[in-house]
C-alpha cells in the first residue's frame, strides 16, 4: 500500500514543480495498450529562469520526456516495463504524424527517466549503460541513444544543490539529508513552500496507513517537527490576527487533502462523483473518516454519501 502512497506523492511532487515550465500529464493512457504513464512532460516553447532553479530536474525537464519515480530500487522488469510505455508513445506519435502528414525527428521524440533511489552495478551493466560526467555529472546513466532512456541513480548524485529537487525523491539517508536541505533554504523560496506542503500531505497519508516499514516511520519522524513549527506558525499568526476561524478552515483544508489523497490512492483518480463526496467526508473527524475510506467500496461510499 505505501508503495501507492509515494508513487502518488512522485506524481504531485513533480507536476507542482515542472508544471511552470510546460504541460504536465499524469497517469496518460497510451492509445495502444491498456497502459498508463505516471509523468508525461512537453516543455512549453519558451521556457523560463525557473528551468535553471529546479537544476538537474529542470534540465531533464529541456525536452519531452516519460518520468517515472520508484521509492524502491528500480528492478529489470520494472525498467523494461518503462520503457515499453515509451516504445508505445513513440509508436502513437508516428502514428499521428502520418495523419497529419509530416515528419517527426528522432530528437522531437520523448526521453524515459527512470528515477530509482539506488541502482546496482548488475543492473546498469546488463543495460549497458554509460555516464557522460561532463555534461550530466555523477548518478545519471544513459542506455544507448536510440533507447532514448536513462537511469538516474539517485544515490550517487553529488550532495549539492542543483541536484537537490531529485534527492527529495531518494529513499533514507539521502532523502532525509536532502529534507534537511530543503529546510535550510529560504522561506521566500516558492518551491521549497511547494515541497514542504507536500511532504506533509505525504506524512499525514502514511500515518493512517497500517502497512507502514521502519523507513517510513523515519520519515514520519524527520517531518513532525516541520509539521509542528508550521501549525506552531498557523496558530501564532492567527492569534496575531484575531483570525480563529482561518485556522479552523485550515485545518478543515488540510482534512479536505488528506480525504483526497486517501480517495486517489484507493481509486486512482477523482471523478465527478467522487468529488462531490469529499464535502460530507470533510464534517466527519479523522478518526471517523480514515477507516470508511480505507474500507468501504466505490460504490458503498457513494450510496453512503451521496
Amino acid at each position: 500500500m505505501t508503495r501507492f502512497l509515494y508513487d502518488q506523492f512522485a506524481k504531485d511532487y513533480l507536476t507542482e514543480l515542472l508544471q511552470p515550465l510546460g504541460e504536465v500529464e499524469t497517469s496518460r493512457k497510451v492509445a495502444a495498450q491498456i497502459r498508463e504513464i505516471d509523468v508525461y512532460f512537453t516543455p512549453a516553447p519558451k521556457l523560463t529562469s525557473d528551468t535553471i532553479e529546479l537544476g538537474l530536474l529542470g534540465k531533464l525537464a529541456a525536452e519531452p520526456a516519460l518520468l517515472k519515480a520508484f521509492r524502491n530500487a528500480a528492478t529489470i522488469a520494472e525498467i523494461r516495463s518503462c520503457m515499453n510505455k515509451l516504445f508505445d508513445i513513440f509508436a502513437e506519435l508516428k502514428r499521428q504524424s502520418k495523419v497529419e502528414k509530416k515528419q517527426i525527428a528522432e530528437s522531437e521524440l520523448p526521453k524515459l527517466w527512470v528515477l530509482s533511489p539506488t541502482a546496482s552495478e548488475d543492473i546498469l551493466k546488463g543495460f549497458r549503460t554509460s555516464i557522460e560526467a561532463e555534461n550530466w555529472g555523477v548518478g545519471v546513466h544513459f542506455l544507448r541513444d536510440y533507447f532514448r532512456t536513462a537511469i538516474v541513480a539517485i544515490h550517487q548524485l553529488p550532495s549539492i544543490e542543483e541536484t537537490l529537487w531529485l534527492r527529495i525523491l531518494g529513499k533514507g539517508r539521502v532523502q532525509q539529508q536532502a529534507i534537511d536541505e530543503l529546510e535550510a533554504l529560504p522561506q521566500t523560496n516558492p518551491l521549497r513552500a511547494k515541497t514542504i506542503d507536500l511532504l506533509l500531505s505525504l506524512k499525514t497519508t502514511l500515518e493512517v496507513n497500517q502497512n507502514i516499514d521502519r523507513e517510513d516511520i523515519e520519515l514520519i519522524m524527520r517531518l513532525s517537527p516541520i509539521y509542528e513549527q508550521k501549525l506552531a506558525e498557523s496558530k501564532q499568526e492567527g492569534l496575531q490576527q484575531g483570525l480563529q476561524e482561518g485556522i479552523q478552515q485550515g485545518m478543515k483544508a488540510e482534512r479536505r487533502n488528506l480525504i483526497e489523497n486517501l480517495l486517489r490512492v484507493r481509486f486512482g483518480s477523482l471523478d465527478g462523483e467522487l468529488s462531490r463526496i469529499i464535502e460530507p467526508l470533510s464534517s466527519l473527524s479523522a478518526e471517523e473518516f480514515t477507516p470508511l475510506l480505507l474500507q468501504l467500496s466505490r460504490q458503498e461510499l457513494l450510496d453512503r454519501f451521496l
